[in-house]
């Protein structure tokens, strides 16, 4: 094989494993993104807010992760839990405090507090969960 053939070669390969990642990519289960890991269910579980691994949740504005949930403390001194999974495409969502939102960075889809869709791509909304402060202990339950 003289190096016009490799060359060749090296690119017929180089499209079709471009091609299968992206057909495969491009396999929409959700009905906007790839297949998304469904929200936890049964939820129950309490975070003690003196801890300090969870002192983002004293000062508004702050978030963190907890079994694939984000819980939020709102400029408006609430507390807010939903599921942390992006229905498009499964990306982890923030919470922009000055805007009282939840923000998927993949794709820019936007979700309120309640995880109701505000902007998609994301067609479905974000599983809330109840959340109860009692002393320092914040619960979070389904």
């Amino acid at each position: 094989m003289d190096r016009k053939e490799f060359l060749a070669q090296l690119g017929l390969t180089s499209a079709a494993i471009f091609t299968g990642m992206c057909m495969s990519g491009c396999s929409k289960d959700d009905g906007g993104g790839t297949t998304v890991t469904p929200p936890p269910t049964g939820v129950d579980f309490t975070i003690n807010l003196s801890d300090g691994a969870n002192a983002a949740l004293l000062t508004p504005g702050g978030f963190l992760y907890r079994n694939r949930i984000i819980i939020a403390f709102t400029l408006a001194s609430q507390y807010v839990a939903v599921s942390q999974a992006c229905t498009h495409q499964g990306t982890t969502v923030e919470f922009q405090a000055a805007q009282n939102r939840f923000f998927c960075p993949n794709h820019g889809s936007i979700f309120s507090t309640t995880g109701a869709v505000q902007n998609g791509p994301a067609a479905a909304p974000l599983l809330q969960y109840n959340v109860a402060l009692s002393g320092n202990n914040l619960r979070i339950f389904s």
